[in-house]
């Protein structure tokens, strides 16, 4: 049987063209349909076993029906461009040159996808190398809003119990195996209006709440973490308030937090710790909900907290992945983190589904002008997801 590298370079031109079809289709959280419809489309013409859209509005193939259960999860959404001058050409265009693909979405994370649909299809072509696997390639929906929503709708309503998942985002090819998690906090002081020529028969709530950012921002420096996932942090990262007029006297004040979770740290402890700041006394303080309509109008809600992941760098996830890659590309992988979230934080976090990550692209261009993509990564995924079934299937959790 020729090698997973000589068999996926026969999909260059294709998976290349797949991926400038997708990042030209703008396809915001909760706007997924024509991309999903693109890559279902794309999965028929490979020869996918079964192909469907679930009711959430998630893309689903399936290849081969053996017992262990892999699935390849690549989210379809993307954040928006920002100010368009800011882009030094159309980020719709799907430009390519010098054999990298640039756009919204090119690397973060329409070329997983692509790379991902694309194995897919080289994994049925290899007949999945006779081992006795289900391999799911799924496009999902809403990770940019709501990392993880859409990945456990699918995981505990679309799909038959998963016995391991591969995260397709960007990791310079190399085998990730966890992630810090994260969460949202609002925190509001109430105060009481008055007209601003007299404030002092008022009790301003943005004076009692900017001391409490100064002690969240030195809360930050004291987090701590481990070498390997790096440190928990914590910012304010947008303050609003409730007042009647531009001269009248703020009766609410509210801040928002983002809070990067390292190992051990967790919900409650989080809140713990801001609940606990000097200045902190009177406040309310929630973890906010999200809960907004999928493009087919499906609106599961979850708490924005999303919890930390790690395997073992000995779990045999971890191995296999190592194992299917250095076969595929002749070279053993790097193995290391995401510095962000992805949609793990289901899978492993709150599922308990073993899960590594997998992908084309470097996260540092995610969510930048510099969206983009490497062709040659492309065609390297392709071969190293379908070089996995093999060396996953058989594996003890």
């Amino acid at each position: 049987m020729a090698s997973y590298l000589k068999d996926a370079e026969r999909y260059r031109t294709g998976v290349t063209n797949f991926l400038r079809d997708l990042v030209a289709l703008p396809s915001p959280s909760g706007g997924e349909k024509a991309v999903a419809e693109r890559v279902v489309e794309e999965m028929t013409r490979l020869g996918y076993d079964e192909v469907r859209i679930d009711r959430m509005g998630n893309a689903i193939g399936r290849v081969g029906t053996g017992d262990t259960v892999i699935v390849f999860d690549a989210h379809m959404d993307t954040v928006g461009t920002g100010d368009p001058s800011s882009w030094g050409f159309d980020p719709f265009e799907g430009k390519i040159e010098d054999g990298v693909v640039y756009g919204r979405g090119a690397g973060d994370d329409k070329g997983s996808v692509a790379a991902m649909v694309y194995g897919g299809g080289l994994c049925r072509s290899r007949a999945l190398d006779g081992v006795d696997a289900t391999v799911y390639v799924v496009g999902t929906v809403m990770e940019e809003d709501c990392d993880g929503l859409a990945l456990g709708h699918v995981l505990t309503e679309s799909i038959p119990v998963a016995d391991w998942v591969i995260i397709g985002e960007s990791t310079s090819l190399d085998v990730y195996r966890g992630q810090r998690g994260r969460m949202e906090m609002s925190v509001t002081f109430r105060g009481r209006s008055a007209h601003a020529s007299a404030p002092e028969r008022g009790d301003n709530a943005i004076s009692k709440m900017a001391p409490l950012v100064a002690e969240i921002t030195a809360l930050n420096d004291r987090l701590a973490g481990d070498e390997f996932l790096g440190k928990g942090t914590i910012a304010v990262t947008k303050i609003e308030c409730e007042t009647p007029s531009l001269n009248a006297i703020p009766d609410s004040c509210t801040i928002y937090l983002d809070r990067r979770l390292a190992r051990g740290e967790t919900r409650e402890s989080a809140v713990k710790e801001v609940a606990g700041l000097p200045s902190a006394a009177g406040a309310e303080i929630d973890v906010p909900t999200y809960a907004v309509p999928s493009w087919k109008g499906v609106t599961p809600a979850t708490d924005k907290y999303y919890p930390t992941w790690v395997l073992d760098e000995e779990h045999p996830l971890v191995q296999a992945g190592v194992a299917a890659v250095t076969e595929a590309l002749g070279a053993p992988p790097g193995i290391g983190r995401w510095i962000f979230s992805t949609n793990g934080v289901a899978s492993a976090g709150r599922l308990g589904i073993p899960t590594i990550g997998f992908g084309p692209g470097d996260e540092r261009t995610a969510h930048t002008t510099d969206d983009r993509c490497p062709v040659d990564h492309l065609v390297k995924c392709i071969a190293a997801y379908a070089a996995m079934p093999k060396h996953i299937t058989g594996i003890g959790r």
